[in-house]
């Protein structure tokens, strides 16, 4: 009885195995996960935080006393990231500009108001990032320096009028003594995040791989063969198992090639200097990535099969599969937009549609705290639509792989159930 099952999924892998495609794809996406895996050392040697300054320029004897204190505040800075050029004229300016020489260059307008001058940053660009952010934050600071220094402030009051204030963030916990820190919130986030996209596109992948040979083994006739000596039942869940494996070792590929990545000297060096401590990831989290994973993936697995079951050409596949494809990306993108607020109304709802719980449900467990009976609730629902899913997809799959021509409609769908007495 088992021999046929374990045929269906032997073959199911062999085929996927052997696939240009799927090698394809798999060192592909390899390739994309080790650029992706040096990304902190690549932002910490390219984004150059101290190694690189841009010269900005500004005309000759225009507004000294602010360009002392732009001087002034650069020169105590450890690692300056911006150098002054002083040149004759806005014309010499420009020319400078367009020869590359400077990134931009300063204009000031008198403004007897408020006392300071209007400042005009120009450049190739109206988007000039990091550098017209730090122009401001520094000419805010001599626009400071400039209201207090008839003060009679003493150099103590300066300074603590000057110092930044010391601000932290910590997550309350209503189970344990300490919530998480800041850094903490972070890695959950990060894990948070890849698992999401993790399942994502191997909900998608997979489920189309599901439906795409279903139908065709229908379209080319083998099916009448296959279903000779192979029970629909064995067949569906043999391609869902197999597909399974095989999406599991692709996982397992990826994610070694990640954590490989991650782990080499320069990388650990590069996100240690963000904060970032793979070490601190909870082990009950990695537990919870596990479970929903597997339960996102067998819920969409089997409607995929169902669907791909009552199609006979693949041309048609898309738009039978458009309803299924349409939820997995909802539940996508609700869980991206409930990355900013995890206890949103609006998401503390979708946690029980069992449809978007493996997205939602994992994403609040990793950012927030939610009490144990939603979790439990949750988790309760989605099991028995799991269930409740897979019985009707077998049900569904019986019958759609003896039907041919157009795609049955609900009613003719039952009708065939029922002489089939599936």
């Amino acid at each position: 009885m088992n021999n046929g099952f374990t045929t269906v999924i032997g073959f199911t892998m062999r085929n996927k195995f052997r696939s240009k495609s799927f090698i394809i794809t798999t060192v592909i996406l390899a390739i994309l996960v080790v650029v992706g895996g040096n990304l902190p050392y690549l932002i910490n040697k390219l984004g150059g935080s101290g190694d690189k300054v841009t010269n900005v320029g500004y005309v000759q004897n225009a507004q000294g006393s602010v360009i002392d204190g732009l001087k002034a505040y650069y020169g105590k800075l450890p690692e300056a990231n911006i150098k002054l050029m002083a040149n004759s004229s806005e014309e010499k300016l420009k020319e400078s500009l367009e020869a590359g020489e400077i990134k931009g260059y300063l204009i000031f307008e008198e403004d007897a108001v408020m006392g300071f001058p209007k400042v005009t940053f120009n450049s190739e660009s109206a988007f000039s990032g990091g550098t017209s952010s730090s122009l401001k934050v520094a000419l805010q600071q001599v626009k400071t320096d400039l209201v207090v220094k008839d003060a009679g402030l003493t150099d103590e009051q300066k300074l603590q009028l000057f110092s930044p204030i010391s601000f932290d963030t910590a997550q309350v916990s209503f189970t344990n003594d300490a919530g998480k820190t800041e850094q903490e919130q972070g890695i959950a986030i990060g894990l948070t995040y890849v698992m999401l996209i993790l399942l994502f596109m191997s909900v998608m992948i997979s489920g189309q791989l599901i439906a795409t040979e279903i139908t065709a083994e229908k379209s080319s006739r083998v099916m009448e063969i296959i279903v000779t000596s192979v029970s629909p039942l064995k067949q569906m869940w043999g391609k869902i198992i197999g597909t399974f494996v095989v999406s599991v070792v692709q996982l397992v590929v990826l994610v070694g090639a990640l954590v490989v990545n991650l782990q080499l000297p320069h990388n650990k060096d590069a996100l240690a200097g963000f904060g970032i401590n793979l070490s601190g990831i909870e082990p009950q989290l990695i537990v919870y990535a596990v479970f929903f994973y597997l339960a996102g993936f067998f819920l969409y697995a089997t409607l995929f099969a169902a669907v791909g079951s009552i199609v006979s050409r693949t041309e048609d596949l898309g738009q039978a599969v458009m309803p299924i494809t349409m939820l997995t990306l909802a539940g996508f993108y609700i869980a991206m937009y409930g990355l900013n607020d995890p206890n949103a109304a609006f998401i503390q709802v979708c946690q029980y549609i069992p449809f978007f719980a493996p997205f939602i449900l994992f994403l609040r467990i990793g950012l927030v705290e939610p009490a144990w009976w939603e979790i439990a609730v949750s988790i309760g629902i989605l099991i028995a639509t799991i269930l409740a899913i897979g019985w009707l997809s077998a049900k569904i799959y019986r019958a759609g792989v003896l039907m041919y021509g157009k795609r049955p409609s609900m009613k003719e769908l039952f009708k065939a159930m029922k002489a089939y007495k599936v």
